[in-house]
């Protein structure tokens, strides 16, 4: 079964905003309050919001660069080892 796309408006927030999100649906789950309905709409919202969080991460480790200077003595840019 194919990924769903990631709901527009998870997609607009920034990595901080989607995590705190997270954080909180996580917070209310690990509760127990509230319905069945709810908590799998949470849950639902929850899994974008990890693979939104996610994503973000990997396009900042994909901009992250390290100076290496060769042999020679000439310098240039290779990925990050995070």
């Amino acid at each position: 079964m194919p990924e769903q796309p990631i709901p527009n408006d998870i997609a607009k927030l920034g990595f901080e905003e989607a995590l705190q999100q997270l954080e909180e649906i996580v917070r209310g789950l690990e509760s127990g309050k509230g319905k069945l309905d709810e908590a799998i709409k949470s849950y639902e919202r929850g899994a974008f919001l990890k693979r939104h969080c996610e994503s973000k991460l990997r396009e900042a480790q994909m901009r992250i660069d390290k100076i290496v200077v060769g042999a020679d003595g000439s310098v240039k840019t290779a990925p990050a080892d995070l």
